[in-house]
């Protein structure tokens, strides 16, 4: 008969053999539950495909809109406003009336000026007369050589005395016209800061309107100083295309040329100015607003995949590539930009790989995958229904949309 405590120990020893059995059944379940769920056919993705495709080399700025002529409009002459000939905002062309001061003071020593004018005139044209008259005689003989040189340097006076006469009714005609005060260039009035009536001081430095022009116009932008190569390397191949689009979301950016580039790095931001002319017909740019800039360097025809594609870790950027037996294939890329929804990759892939744009989470390099629509990731029922009776052997139009 085995003894009481053999019994007991051989009990305890299956007891723990049970335990290692419930224990492996219990891992072996659990490992096997997700294959349950998706079926075996591997992580539900979404793919895009590397293409060759033409993606603009662009440099992104915030700029300014500045009027390419702007004129403050001041009084040269002293007297009342009698009429104002504009509104506050209105469209003028050079050489329009814009005020009108007194002109009755100005016309006045006009006429004052032509008389003295006149008066000098006639002195002038006596004695030049009589110095005619006594060079035909013999000087020395009939008149002295004293009088004679009295009489020429009378006529010489009297000629300066003439000429200053003229410019004095110059000069007042010229007071007279700046009564009527036009506008020096084209363009747009602002607020009017004078009324009728007023008393204009001239040289006061207070301006009576500002006239700014709005077509075309610029608009200033400043990049960094690395970039000014490249700039002037593409701008030797031909005129840039610029676009401004304002801050506030204009739907349909300008477009214009590049037309300036200062010769001077600011020393204290590190950037250097640039200025871009619009033809802006359609009144879209104002100045004073703020515009986001995108200067247009090249088209060239590069690689791109999908920039949801690329992922990142400590050694730098990659993508899952999936094979044609349906696995993943962990694979590193170097990208060297992004513009909108693509990353332009110069090596890591090739022209027509399929890559892994969504649930790169679920990944497993070397592992299979399955490749799903679109609303899969966005339909909870589609989600949940992960049977692997159906995989999709390659992703639908609408994916392929998707991914790229």
């Amino acid at each position: 008969m085995i003894p009481a405590s053999r019994r007991l120990q051989r009990w305890r020893s299956h007891c723990r053999i049970a335990a290692v059995v419930l224990l492996i059944a219990a891992f072996s379940s659990c490992s096997k539950s997700p294959s349950r769920r998706g079926g075996g056919a591997g992580a539900p993705v979404l793919v895009g495909y590397a293409r060759h495709k033409v993606v603009p080399l662009v440099i992104d700025a915030v700029g300014t809109v500045e009027p390419i002529r702007s004129a403050t409009v001041r009084a040269q002459i002293t007297g009342s406003l009698l009429k104002i000939a504009i509104h506050e905002g209105q469209d003028v062309t050079a050489g329009d009336l814009l005020f009108e001061i007194d002109s009755r003071p100005f016309a006045a020593a006009l006429q004052s000026a032509l008389a003295d004018e006149q008066r000098i005139m006639v002195q002038r044209d006596s004695a030049q007369a009589q110095l005619a008259r006594y060079k035909a005689l013999n000087v020395g003989t009939m008149v002295s050589q004293d009088q004679f040189q009295q009489i020429e340097d009378n006529a010489r006076a009297l000629q300066a005395q003439a000429t200053a006469a003229e410019a004095a009714v110059a000069n007042a005609r010229l007071q007279l016209e700046y009564c009527s005060i036009r506008a020096p260039i084209g363009g747009r009035t602002g607020n009017l800061n004078v009324h009728e009536g007023d008393l204009i001081r001239a040289n006061d430095g207070g301006a009576l309107v500002t006239i700014n022009q709005l077509s075309p116009i610029y608009v200033t932008f400043g990049i960094p100083q690395q970039e000014l190569p490249l700039v002037n390397r593409y701008r030797a191949q031909g005129t840039l295309s610029v676009q401004a689009a304002l801050v506030s979301g204009e739907d349909h950016p300008a477009r214009g040329d590049l037309t300036f580039v200062d010769n001077t790095v600011d020393s204290t931001t590190g950037t250097i100015k640039l200025k871009a002319t619009f033809l802006n017909s359609g009144r879209g740019l104002w100045p004073g607003q703020f515009a986001n800039v995108t200067l247009t360097l090249a088209a060239p025809e590069v690689l791109t995949v999908p920039a949801s594609a690329v992922q990142s870790n400590q050694n730098g950027n990659h993508v899952f590539v999936v094979k044609s037996d349906k696995t993943a294939e962990f694979r590193p890329v170097v990208v060297e930009r992004t513009f909108d929804d693509n990353a332009v990759i110069t090596s890591g892939v090739t022209a027509g790989e399929a890559v892994v744009t969504d649930g790169q989470l679920r990944v497993v390099p070397g592992q299979p995958v399955q490749i799903k629509a679109p609303d899969f990731f966005t339909n909870p029922a589609a989600q949940s229904d992960m049977s692997g009776k159906n995989p999709v052997s390659a992703p639908d139009d609408k994916a392929r949309r998707q991914g790229t």
